[in-house]
């Protein structure tokens, strides 16, 4: 039901006016069971995002092990920063490309295609071998996570953008917190099948840690499982409505996409009998669109580039301290004692502990904040949720910061507390807004664009991290920098809050044609009018 036909009722029905005003709101609300396993497969990609990310944390240790049994069993902190941030570098280079592919070709041509990258270059990574002479294992892995970083860069953008516009205004921020909550999974997930595996080679690992060598490569390789189940629904999942009537402006393309949302059957063109068939639609595709010109012309509007600024600044401020903690936990727990690493200690049991405490970070911490987030977002509001997550990582990182000494020394079991609130804020806070605000406040034609490139600034601050983090912490002794790095992340984590509060708009509520804006080009045919679905 139109604005016009609303106004209308309200003039001469009153009564039926509320009847119909409570109908649009459960329309709004409504999730179809094609909406569901659009999610599910958006989602899937993200656990299986998070596995292959966050997995190198629990590997690394083991590397050491088997490739620097003479250089105390740890790999030198630039080769660890390299193997760590060389992902992130792979990410900057897919979430941008992916970005501006999603919004110049179309989601259907290019969904899918970042889940082969991944898929390949997990096997890869599972498979790295030294060469006879030059290149050693490492730097296949390096170039294997490389790529392996492209496709998982590239299905940011194209995930983020696909579950918004095929979600339900009412449910799209829960919808789209769902589909980041994976993350969590796939952390809590790395742990466990590294524990499972430590558990069936413990004998081996004990006999010779060496046999650590079968351990990192099946723990890698376990990565693809759920590309597997998902890659199929990706390369079959038909045009977003939205992205045709907006962009395409392709009418029978986009009632296609609406009637697939919807759980009906797709007819085709020769069966259509609308008035408005694929002849309209070929006219109006007869022009051309320079995307990077539009895009550029767009933001050279200071209301439309102060929006790309804020979530662009906002997840990179995020990620130096998200990836500085979550790519070194193993790190931080064994300087607090939790996991030590020492000459005296056996390195299954050290890697045993690194694992436990990966999980009950992962279990206790990333899982359940995502989950608050998924129940909240409609309620509190994306900007809200932002606010509340930097003000707490301020607080905490502050009292770590502070307080790191005596809680080392006097309570442990309170330092691994503290760092499940980390997480726990980080999830019900800024990672998962900074995801989900970039999919919904930008203009259809632009939205995986902005989306790759705001994402692209975070991976800059987790690259920032990743190279930085190693380095910093050993200024004067093994971790002895490590309570003044918390420090510094409480500072960048207070430039977050004044970026999300000066910058970031608040999109709860809003369906996506508030955020078109198509006031800055010309254009001849009107925007869809309040539909059931954003699709």
């Amino acid at each position: 039901m139109s604005t016009e036909e609303l106004s209308q009722i309200s003039a001469h029905e009153p009564k039926q006016l509320s009847t119909d005003d409570n109908n649009v709101q459960k329309n709004r609300s409504k999730i179809t069971g094609r909406q569901i396993r659009t999610v599910l497969v958006s989602s899937t990609g993200f656990f299986m995002d998070a596995y292959d990310i966050f997995v190198i944390n629990l590997v690394l240790p083991m590397l050491g092990y088997v490739y620097y049994k003479n250089q105390n069993n740890t790999v030198p902190s630039d080769v660890q920063g390299i193997l760590k941030g060389i992902t992130n570098v792979g990410n900057l280079f897919g979430q941008i490309t992916f970005g501006i592919l999603g919004d110049s070709k179309g989601r259907k041509s290019i969904y899918g295609i970042e889940l082969l990258i991944i898929i390949v270059a997990t096997l890869g990574s599972a498979m790295a071998g030294s060469a006879a002479t030059g290149v050693g294992a490492l730097g296949f892995l390096g170039f294997w996570r490389f790529l392996l970083g492209i496709g998982i860069g590239g299905d940011y953008p194209m995930s983020a953008t696909v579950s918004s516009e095929w979600s339900s205004e009412g449910r799209r921020g829960q919808m789209l917190a769902l589909t980041f909550s994976m993350q969590g999974w796939g952390q809590f997930f790395g742990a466990l099948f590294d524990i499972i595996l430590l558990a069936i080679f413990k004998h081996s690992i004990q006999a010779d840690q060496i046999n650590l060598d079968y351990v990192w490569r099946i723990l890698l390789a376990l990565g693809i499982l759920p590309a597997l189940c998902t890659i199929y629904s990706r390369f079959h999942l038909p045009e977003s409505a939205r992205y045709a009537e907006q962009v395409l402006k392709d009418t029978e393309l986009a009632n296609k996409g609406k009637a697939y949302a919807s759980g009906k059957k797709i007819v085709d063109a020769e069966d259509d009998s609308s008035p408005t068939g694929s002849t309209i639609s070929t006219v109006k595709l007869t022009k051309k669109r320079s995307h990077l010109k539009e895009f550029i012309s767009y933001f050279s509007h200071w209301k439309n580039f102060k929006v790309l600024l804020g979530t662009c600044s906002a997840w990179f401020l995020l990620d130096i301290a998200f990836y500085g903690i979550s790519l070194n936990q193993s790190i931080v727990l064994s300087a607090i004692g939790f996991a030590p690493n020492s000459a005296t200690t056996q390195p299954w049991e050290t890697l045993w502990k690194q694992a436990i405490g990966n999980l009950i970070i992962s279990l206790l911490g990333a899982i359940p904040g995502y989950y608050v987030t998924v129940f909240t977002i409609e309620h509190l509001g994306r900007k809200k949720i932002q606010i509340i997550g930097f003000t707490m990582e301020i607080i905490l990182f502050t009292i770590i910061a502070a307080a790191f000494h005596p809680l080392k020394e006097h309570a442990e079991a309170a330092f691994v507390v503290l760092f499940v609130l980390v997480q726990f804020f980080f999830q019900f806070g800024a990672n998962s807004t900074t995801f989900i605000i970039p999919a919904e406040v930008f203009p259809t034609r632009f939205r995986a664009t902005a989306h790759g490139l705001s994402a692209a600034c975070g991976k800059a601050g987790a690259i920032l991290a990743a190279f930085g983090f190693n380095v910093i912490v050993n200024i004067g002794g093994t971790n002895a920098f490590l309570p003044q790095t918390l420090g510094i992340f409480a500072g960048i984590q207070f430039i977050g809050l004044m970026v999300t509060i000066f910058l970031i708009p608040e999109s709860k509520g809003k369906n996506l044609d508030d955020f078109e804006n198509n006031d800055d080009e010309k254009q001849t045919t009107e925007s869809p009018a309040n539909n059931d679905t954003n699709v």
